[in-house]
């Protein structure tokens, strides 16, 4: 929960990838509708976008790619599962790292070290150089790391997690900035219901600085096929900002492509190239058009 949040029955509800203490509560703190609101951690993105379907949340905050290993698959797997959901806006948060422990904790005592998979990648290099030999356990998050150093059975010494954790936990940091990338940044998304026409939170309006995201399947596996879906915008004009391939599932050489592409859907350009993806392609979800993150928070 937000540190300024209510109780009251207006409050509504945001969920985010938890626990308390993860970069997407720090994304999460970008949205400035959402403050003195209800914050509502969860464990999966599947769960955060379950949330939103059932009405128990308004929005969620969820993770889609990050500079260092692309797109988050979890997150582009479930839009694509999902219907009615819309994007609001998208927030980029600098990933940087630190090694946290329980205070008097010093790197000559770490033996072991806990941290997500994705983050321990990271910090591999600097942990190899400054804690030799040390074990390495697997953690749901970062957050849940830095937590799990202050129960009594941890095995580790040490977590490496986010520098905001120390204001959520009773922790030290030991090291600073300990990532292989500097400047890396993960971007995350702010989604809700699909707007409908008497709804007051309609879809973003355009501001000029915009973003339209869709997912597009190719038709059949024929030469060009990739070539006949991109031409709907290039031959507009249209740049795109992303584009990742991930499969169906239903068999082999089925593909299904995330794409981000500059402008909104009230552009006419915008409009007529997803016209032209409609008539090509047996399914295009439209996530929804927003304004662009300008830079990291």
């Amino acid at each position: 929960m937000s540190p300024d949040a209510n109780n009251s029955s207006e409050s509504k509800t945001y969920a985010y990838l938890g626990p308390i203490g993860t970069f997407t509560e720090l994304a999460l703190a970008q949205v400035t509708e959402a403050k003195g609101e209800h914050w509502l951690p969860v464990a999966h993105v599947q769960e955060a976008i379950d949330a939103v379907i059932a009405g128990e949340s308004f929005r969620a905050v969820i993770p889609v790619e990050n500079s260092t290993d692309g797109g988050v698959t979890a997150t582009l797997d479930a839009l694509a599962a999902t219907d009615n959901i819309h994007i609001y806006g998208e927030y980029l948060v600098p990933v940087t790292f630190n090694l946290v422990a329980r205070p008097g904790t010093k790197v000559s005592d770490i033996r072991t070290v806990s941290t997500h998979p994705v983050a321990y990648a990271q910090t591999r290099k600097w942990l190899f150089e400054n804690v030799p030999g040390h074990a390495y356990v697997p953690a749901s998050s970062t957050a849940a790391a830095a937590a799990n150093l202050l129960d009594e059975n941890s095995i580790a010494e040490a977590a490496i997690a986010a520098p905001s954790i120390t204001s959520h936990y009773a922790l030290e940091t030991l090291a600073e900035n300990i990532g292989i990338h500097k400047h890396a940044e993960t971007r995350f998304l702010q989604i809700g219901l699909e707007a409908t026409e008497d709804d007051a939170h309609s879809a973003p309006a355009r501001t000029g600085r915009d973003k339209t995201s869709v997912i597009v399947e190719l038709p059949d596996d024929h030469p060009g096929a990739l070539l006949e879906m991109l031409q709907q915008f290039a031959s507009r004009g249209i740049n795109l900002t992303r584009i990742e391939s991930r499969p169906i599932g239903d068999r082999l050489g089925r593909y299904r492509f995330n794409l981000d592409a500059e402008g909104h859907i009230a552009d006419p350009e915008m409009a007529a190239a997803l016209k032209g993806l409609e008539q090509f392609s047996p399914k295009v979800l439209f996530l929804g058009s927003y304004p662009r993150a300008q830079k990291s928070a």
